[in-house]
């Protein structure tokens, strides 16, 4: 029989746009040709896929890699060699690096860093704020961007738009997604020196970093993108009432939850993991963590992604609040998202969906994000039933540690696959990295 496949994908359970089916791939130049019935002879490489899930390759839409400026945290190789080991295909890395990327020149320097040690697909996020807003309608069509990038209420970096003209400015130029940290910092200077004063206790974190100051970044921005005419993509969402009124503008604003927002909750995360659960917004309650579930469930969140934004165990271990915030995540999300599926939270499609469709929607992707003919051979294939026990030591990053420790979950990213290339398989990297910059619908090349 003539050859007619670089690869086939045989027997698994494949996640397509209308549900699980069992079918073979068929995957020629890195592109997806067939989705049917496949025979073996048909192929140069066969990959048994039997009673494994054959996922759409998953997109962790929101990394910090923190380099270029803080590589004693974490670099773009590393981050990307952990979200590979973790069963990611593609990530947006963030802009709130040193110096900011929010120059062309800054954004080339992580392109030409990506190029040499992809070992995902990636894109980065080009950082809005006043000072260069005039020219975003043209930067945000350079190649390899995948959005911009405001932060409304500080966090790690320098980024920050934090009054009404600032984010105005920015949602005024351009057209593609911005994305969002929205938090009021005003209010929370405020809560600062009245509330949380001299305090040392980790657990006053979500008391700080309030609720009520998440609701007003998120009303002032939705206020602001109807004035400016602008789509804005809401990041890590962690209030009912947030939930509640993004619920009534779903045709300016798009919804994005955060695994450890689902997973744990105060008080007790301060309580077992003390400030290796303090991030940014911070977890909250449980009747908010239950509505964060039940707004997934309703079809309101079109995104899941990791906020992995690591520092070292040396700074999450000094005193709070001078203790930096944010956790690892982007090698646990998918194992700790299919444990979810394990325990009944969700079905594997609609996390699919969270993981890989929603991020095409959003973000315009070309040719990524669902497993049909003519797209990516972008896949996370999964073993549903695998036991395993999370540790940090596993983990690729440079600051390897996981509020996760010790964790035991069922469900486990057994093989990545990237453009028809095995990047990882059985917890063990390819000899060497694929990746490239992902290409959006709405990029154009600029002169």
């Amino acid at each position: 029989m003539t050859v007619l496949y670089d690869l086939v994908l045989k027997n698994g359970d494949v996640v397509l746009p209308h549900g699980l089916v069992k079918a073979d791939i068929g995957i020629n130049g890195g592109v997806i040709e067939t989705i049917g019935a496949i025979d073996r002879a048909a192929a140069d490489q066969v990959i048994d896929c039997t009673n494994l899930h054959v996922m759409p390759g998953v997109i962790d839409t929101q990394v910090h890699f923190r380099e270029p400026g803080m590589e004693h945290k974490e670099d773009l190789e590393h981050g990307m060699m952990s979200a590979a080991m973790g069963g990611v295909t593609a990530i947006f890395e963030m802009p709130n690096t040193n110096p900011l990327t929010t120059t062309p020149e800054a954004l080339q320097n992580k392109l030409d860093i990506a190029a040499r040690h992809g070992w995902t697909d990636y894109a980065f996020y080009f950082g809005g704020t006043a000072q260069n807003a005039k020219n975003l309608t043209k930067w945000e069509n350079l190649p390899g961007v995948c959005g911009i990038k405001i932060f409304m209420g500080s966090s790690t970096g320098d980024l920050l738009s934090a009054t009404d003209d600032d984010v105005r400015a920015v949602l005024a130029n351009g057209r593609r997604v911005v994305a969002v940290h929205a938090e009021d910092e005003m209010m929370m200077i405020d809560n600062k020196k009245n509330i949380l004063g001299d305090s040392t206790d980790v657990a006053m974190h979500n008391v700080w970093r309030s609720e009520e100051s998440c609701i007003s970044a998120t009303r002032r921005l939705l206020r602001l993108a109807r004035e400016t005419g602008r789509r804005v993509h809401v990041l890590h969402i962690t209030t009912a009432q947030e939930m509640d009124i993004l619920a009534q503008n779903r045709d300016i604003a798009t919804v994005e939850l955060l695994p450890n927002h689902l997973t744990m909750h105060a008080p007790d995360c301060y309580n077992e993991h003390g400030t290796h659960a303090q991030q940014n917004p911070p977890i909250r309650e449980k009747h908010h963590q239950d509505a964060l579930w039940r707004a997934i469930n309703d079809g309101l969140v079109d995104i899941i992604g990791s906020d992995h934004a690591p520092h070292t165990l040396e700074e999450k271990s000094g005193t709070y609040p001078d203790t930096p915030s944010g956790t690892p995540g982007v090698q646990t999300m998918v194992p700790i998202m299919l444990n979810h599926v394990n325990e009944g939270r969700l079905s594997l499609e609609r996390l699919s969906d969270l993981f890989s469709a929603g991020p095409q929607r959003v973000h315009q992707i070309a040719g990524k994000g669902r497993i049909a003919r003519g797209y990516d051979a972008d896949f996370t294939i999964v073993d549903m039933k695998a036991k395993r026990t999370i540790k940090g030591a596993d983990q690729k990053s440079k600051s390897p540690w996981t509020p996760y420790e010790g964790k035991k979950v069922t469900g486990w990213p057994q093989m990545n696959v990237i453009r028809g290339h095995i990047v990882m398989q059985d917890d063990e990297l390819a000899p060497k990295p694929v990746g490239r910059a992902v290409q959006f619908r709405e990029t154009v090349q600029v002169a």
